[in-house]
């Protein structure tokens, strides 16, 4: 058992500044010199980028359902055994979701932080704050910070508006130097953001004049039995795209392919970088295909390489992003229509809100592997599903999943550590 001091960062609603808050404290305490462990609440990969950014290490997700209690328990201890801070970002509203980011924090006993917009809010705050407080007794509740503040008197007004036993943990000025970038699929990528690195300084800044320039309490951690990890794709090696188009990837599946024995390189199809002919196996994951269709069409050696690869009938797995670069077309929401790689028959095109949402897991032989969706696309083609995932807490259909020959293509953003057996399995091009 190991203990560590934890703060779980969370907040009424999405839209309130977690992120903005979480990736400051980790740069203030790391500029202190301390090794500082950030994770992500629930299936997310651009927020754990700012927080990469910011704690100078990787940031990987904890979810009840998605990546199990026992393994969010052996996370945090291996965290708690190398760290002097762990932070946790939740996900959305401190409740919202089924498990919720208050069933996390609730789970390993870690103190929560709510983090409330008080833009065009005076006293209200107050009852926000009670309320986030005392919905459910047994959530460990730290304090409240308010952000986007607009004066020492509205800051004022609103910690006189907290009930006696909430703790006031400072303000934060609404801020055009710390405010983050957003889009589409939520913040943009940190290797987008040119002054990324000023506006964590600045936040980190900010912070160290609240209280949370102290540490919170320790928690200790408990870790599980460790899983002793078959070698089941020794010798093979993979190659990963990875760059501004092709950048959704798990920290923790690239560990577990390493976990299995398997060789990882990168190449990048926006720099019109061909996969190394040597690779066994190709993966593409989700990203901005979408935003970059122009360049991407263009790069002809990138494509000949990826051509080659499953021509070779090598296996290559493709996911959401991913996919829409082997179809035929991407149209985007203006109408343009740009050519793909014609790998997979079919064409998309881009809508102007989400068409899949929430999280879901796919059966197979090897049991189920656990995952997400989140996509702005439609998909049409004429390829019949070889299976389709399901939800976990709905009838509603889930995401299909297209076999074509050597390459397995899905909107679903599988978590690979689910299942070991059923990830080698796809990399092996066998059958699931």
């Amino acid at each position: 058992m190991s203990a560590c001091p934890a703060l779980f960062i969370s907040a009424p609603a999405s839209g309130q500044g977690k992120t903005t808050i979480t990736a400051g404290l980790a740069r203030y305490h790391r500029r202190l010199g301390r090794r500082v462990r950030v994770f992500k609440t629930g299936p997310d990969f651009l927020d754990p980028m700012i927080l990469a950014r910011a704690s100078g290490a990787p940031v990987l997700s904890l979810d009840l359902w998605m990546v199990g209690e026992a393994a969010c328990r052996a996370l945090l201890a291996q965290a708690a055994a190398q760290a002097d801070l762990i932070l946790i970002e939740g996900v959305m509203g401190l409740f919202d979701g089924t498990p919720s980011s208050a069933d996390l924090a609730t789970t390993f006993g870690v103190p929560v932080l709510a983090v409330i917009s008080a833009k065009a809010m005076a006293q209200t705050f107050g009852a926000v704050a009670f309320g986030l407080a005392h919905f459910r007794p047994r959530v460990p509740f730290y304090g409240v910070l308010a952000n986007r503040v607009g004066s020492a008197r509205h800051a004022q007004m609103l910690e006189e508006a907290l009930p006696p036993g909430l703790r006031w943990c400072g303000q934060i000025a609404a801020s055009d130097e710390i405010a983050l970038p957003d889009r589409h699929l939520g913040l943009h990528q940190a290797d987008e953001i040119d002054d990324l690195d000023a506006r964590l300084d600045h936040a980190a800044d900010t912070l160290g004049h609240t209280a949370l320039r102290e540490l919170p309490p320790p928690v200790e951690f408990s870790a599980p039995a460790p899983q002793v990890m078959p070698r089941l794709l020794e010798g093979k090696t993979i190659a990963i795209a990875r760059d501004a188009a092709f950048s959704f990837i798990y920290p923790a599946n690239v560990a577990l392919l390493e976990a299995l024995g398997a060789r990882i390189g990168y190449f990048s199809p926006l720099a019109d970088e061909a996969p190394p002919e040597h690779a066994d196996a190709l993966y593409l994951p989700g990203g901005y295909p979408e935003l970059h269709a122009a360049a991407l069409a263009a790069n002809a050696r990138s494509a000949a390489g990826i051509r080659a690869h499953a021509n070779a009938r090598k296996p290559l797995v493709a996911e959401c992003g991913g996919m829409l670069y082997l179809l035929d077309r991407l149209t985007d929401t203006h109408g343009v229509s740009t050519p793909m790689l014609g790998l997979l028959p079919g064409h998309a095109t881009m809508q102007t809100r989400f068409t899949a949402l929430g999280m879901q897991q796919i059966d197979s032989r090897h049991g189920p592997m656990t995952g997400h969706t989140f996509h702005y696309s439609k998909l049409n083609t004429p390829l019949t599903p070889l299976r389709s995932a399901t939800r976990p807490h709905s009838d509603a259909p889930g995401e299909a999943v297209y076999r074509a020959g050597p390459i397995v293509a899905s909107y679903m953003h599988a978590y690979w550590p689910s299942n070991p057996a059923f990830a080698a399995a796809l990399f092996h091009g066998e059958a699931f």
